[in-house]
């Protein structure tokens, strides 16, 4: 037996000192070793904005919890981090304050990174990368290289929201609800610019189709993906127009519904709205297009926005009746949507039957409930049905109809079945100068030049003047945007457009594989090796763009030879958000109706400008609503463990997570309960015997049960569903069974202590290796394999059986938990229990519920 002093609880003494041990252990760097199973745990890198947040940390924590489990499991874990550090924040920030994006953005990381040392995270930071740091996007050029290399990157005109006071491209996040640039305040127009697109939409039926490959994917995430990508499944049809040689092309999902065309939408930019215009509309058709050029994209097709239209005076045929009806051009049809063109059938589409009722057109019924149905319709009827007024297709169902049609429209030569998706290419182009940029190079006499491999990165300049105006900032730099052309010599020009940040993190995750290989993006064999990541974990804001885009990577990866593998993410995980305590005036709007918490008195919760109540709400924690909690003033007061195991327990990763003090409070009780109770034990003397399992005492036999239920309960929560809340639980139940316990002296309780501490390294690191070591233990706790749980310690010896009469329970007896029901029965009869009240009664019926209770029914 050995002793120990017993100390109190101190976070801060212990969390630093296990760090500083970790990282003279080499503990979290990467095993190479390839006799072990694999296992990649990745957070979603964060952007460098300066400060974590609680998001964050309850985000890598999940991500450690399975990091640390995997390697106690066996597994050699690769688990990195790094930073999302291009973008126009940086660049805004740069030109607010003065100061280069790089030095803000670095500056910005080496603040994080402590922050996230300080978590105590099992990050190995040798594989740390920065996609703003040359030897990243030098492979980021390399990657879109390849995409031009197999003609999935190409240049062509495209609408962007341009500044005419600045001068300059905005992104969608620069315009306001008011369509005003965020900046100058101008009223954004519409212009057209040579943009880069990646091809994705050659990829679409492959992404929609391996969604099934993902069965780690929660559900709706892969709902999201499929509805993005927009398959349908319908008709491509031309109607000629009157008095021309040329067609106007439609796509339509209800070719049924073609006889009840009653006129045609042109997108207000389709070349063909010039053509179709009649000289007297001219005048009102050029006043309605100039005023819709200055609208967004969301505006123009905002569902609660009217839909408004102008007739071009022109006129189609419908190719199936050889009826004539008006092309108007109208504000919700977008020249980038299918053919730019669409068939207007009010009496079965929702948002036609409005337009057409304030337009004053005709509304002609084709499909109806049932044959003699009434064709005066008051709404849109979009229902399958019988079609009607539809010639040789009358009597016929909606859903044949819409094959029929199509066949006939194929055999007369003026339409065909097409597949199409709501997938657009992906525009890359950015006139921004914190990107990396796209490494061409445009020759007057050569055309557009991939810029020599040799020759990345195309470095960006660090002399260079950032004002937010005037086009891109590149562009202004003669003696960086002229240089001659690699292929033939002649003077030429650098593309000045950067790349939209996605780009970046569509494929950092590969990198990570091999972070620090100067000779090539990664290494084949270890990116095979180590692929697919096993489990991401990131919010669901990212469940659409990046994670489609970084499937698309992975896939054209594959098809260049550098993959062998479908498929980025294994499984995912998308945390809910943590929301604070917070306080809003319901009689304000806007952002004025928040107020900050640290202005109110939360006995008396009144706005202190107005005297007015307050509204108390959970609601995701944020600088604007004033809710949020710094994680340095949670750590500083209680602990790196405290605060990880509230995360951990309060909701399941999955949910929402309301931040609530108190709880946090009861965190911190239960990790000082362990301590006291492993350091109680430490401190009477470590048990080294080795328990003989053929003598154990009740006493003893009941621990080893706990210990072994508690074995099981854990890794099942871990291991399968991730609920951490319940595996918490499982270990508070475990340490109140030890803490109960009588056989302090045993063996099987030594076996109990140590298998707590182990359990609990995951959750609560620093005070399972501190309490790991006052129990005599050699080096740290996070080397130590994960327990598994004996079936035969699970099978109790005796169970309580529960008397009953006539249903209602009168007391309980403990019995042998083997009998059989007529073993049962008898010991039920020969309780004290059952005597005092079936003696001298007679006994019409005994149910026997095997291993729960007998049910004694009297006469």
């Amino acid at each position: 037996m050995e002793s120990t002093q017993r100390t109190s609880y101190n976070p801060a003494a212990i969390e630093e000192k296990w760090q500083q041990t970790w990282l003279e252990l080499g503990l979290d760097k990467t095993p190479q070793d390839k006799n072990k199973p694999k296992f990649y745990a990745l957070s979603m890198f964060p952007y460098p904005s300066g400060s974590l947040h609680m998001g964050h940390v309850r985000n890598y924590t999940i991500t450690d919890v399975i990091a640390r489990f995997k390697k106690m499991q066996g597994y050699r874990v690769l688990h990195p981090m790094g930073w999302d550090a291009f973008g126009l924040p940086a660049e805004n920030a740069a030109i607010d304050r003065g100061v280069p994006p790089a030095q803000w953005t670095y500056k910005n990381i080496d603040q994080m990174k402590q922050q996230l040392k300080r978590l105590g995270l099992s990050l190995d930071w040798d594989a740390e990368l920065a996609t703003c740091s040359p030897d990243y996007y030098k492979w980021t050029q390399w990657i879109f290289l390849q995409f031009l290399e197999a003609g999935l990157a190409y240049q062509k005109e495209a609408a962007v929201n341009w500044d005419p006071i600045d001068q300059t491209v905005l992104a969608n996040e620069q315009v306001d609800s008011e369509g005003r640039s965020w900046r100058s305040g101008a009223i954004v127009e519409r212009k057209l610019l040579r943009q880069w697109f990646l091809k994705i939409t050659d990829y679409a039926e492959e992404l929609l189709n391996d969604l099934d490959k993902l069965p780690g994917w929660p559900e709706r995430v892969k709902v999201m993906q499929a509805n993005w990508i927009g398959k349908s499944t319908g008709a491509y049809l031309e109607f000629p127009i009157v008095g021309l040689d040329e067609k106007i092309a439609v796509y339509t999902t209800r070719p049924d519904t073609v006889y009840g065309v009653s006129y045609v939408v042109l997108a207000p930019e389709h070349p063909l709205t010039q053509v179709v215009t009649t000289s007297d509309q001219k005048a009102a058709v050029e006043a309605f297009i100039k005023e819709v050029t200055n609208q967004s994209e969301l505006e123009r097709t905002a569902e609660d926005k009217p839909k408004r239209g102008i007739p071009t005076g022109g006129k189609a045929i419908n190719p199936f009746t050889g009826e004539e009806v008006p092309i108007w051009i109208a504000d919700y049809v977008l020249y980038e949507y299918g053919t730019g063109a669409v068939m207007g059938v009010p009496a079965h589409d929702v948002r036609d039957f409005k337009f057409a009722k304030e337009q004053n057109l005709a509304v002609k019924v084709v499909i109806v409930p049932e044959i003699g149905a009434d064709e005066n319709i008051k709404s849109a009827y979009t229902e399958p049905g019988i079609l009607v007024n539809s010639g040789e297709f009358n009597g016929i169902n909606s859903v044949d109809g819409k094959k029929a049609i199509t066949e006939y429209a194929e055999k007369q030569g003026f339409g065909k079945e097409r597949v199409q998706y709501r997938l657009r290419d992906w525009l890359i182009s950015r006139q921004r100068y914190w990107g990396a940029p796209i490494p061409v190079i445009h020759c007057p006499e050569c055309g557009i030049v991939p810029v020599p491999e040799k020759d990345l990165p195309v470095q960006l300049p660090e002399e260079i003047e950032l004002s937010g105006r005037g086009g891109s900032p590149l562009g202004q730099l003669e003696s960086w945007v002229n240089v001659p052309c690699p292929s033939c010599g002649t003077p030429a020009k650098r593309e000045t457009d950067t790349m939209d940040t996605f780009i970046d993190s569509s494929w950092y995750f590969l990198r990570f594989t091999d972070a620090t290989n100067a000779e090539k993006i990664f290494d084949c064999g270890r990116v095979n090796d180590w692929m697919p990541v096993d489990q991401y974990v990131g919010g669901i804001e990212h469940a659409i763009l990046h994670l489609l885009y970084s499937r698309f990577f992975t896939k054209v990866l594959r098809d260049r030879g550098l993959l062998n593998f479908d498929e980025p993410f294994q499984k995912l995980l998308t945390q809910g958000m943590v929301q604070g305590l917070t306080y809003m005036n319901p009689k304000k709007s806007g952002k004025d109706k928040w107020i900050p918490s640290n202005l109110v008195d939360a006995n008396n919760p009144v706005d202190p400008q107005t005297g007015e109540p307050l509204e108390k709400v959970y609601a995701t924690m944020s600088k604007s609503k004033g809710n949020g909690v710094a994680p340095e003033d949670v750590i500083n007061k209680y602990g790196i463990d405290t605060a990880r195991m509230f995360i951990l327990f309060k909701a399941p990763p999955e949910k929402d997570l309301e931040w609530d003090e108190a709880d946090v409070e009861g965190q911190f009780r239960f990790l000082n309960r362990v301590w006291r109770l492993v350091t109680d034990y430490a401190a009477a003397g470590v048990c080294k015997q080795k328990a003989d399992l053929e003598k154990l005492s009740k006493e003893e036999k009941d621990v080893r049960r706990a210990i072994h239920l508690a074995i099981q309960a854990i890794t099942e929560d871990v291991q399968e569903e991730y609920q951490f809340n319940t595996a918490i639980s499982e270990l508070m139940k475990l340490s109140n069974a030890l803490t109960d316990a009588k056989c302090n002296n045993s063996p099987i309780y030594a076996e109990g202590i140590q298998t707590l501490v182990i359990m609990l390294a995951p959750f609560a690191p620093h005070i399972a290796d501190e309490l790991w070591h006052l129990l005599g233990n050699k080096g740290t706790v996070h080397t130590q394999v994960w327990p598994s749980f004996d079936p035969a310690a699970l099978i109790a010896d005796e169970i309580t059986l529960v008397i009953q009469i006539m249903g209602k329970t009168r007391g309980s007896i403990q019995v042998p938990s083997q009998l059989d029901k007529v073993e049962l029965e008898k010991y039920a009869r020969e309780s004290e229990v059952a005597k005092r009240y079936i003696e001298g009664k007679e006994v019409k019926k005994v149910i026997v519920v095997p291993g729960k209770l007998v049910n004694f029914v009297l006469g």
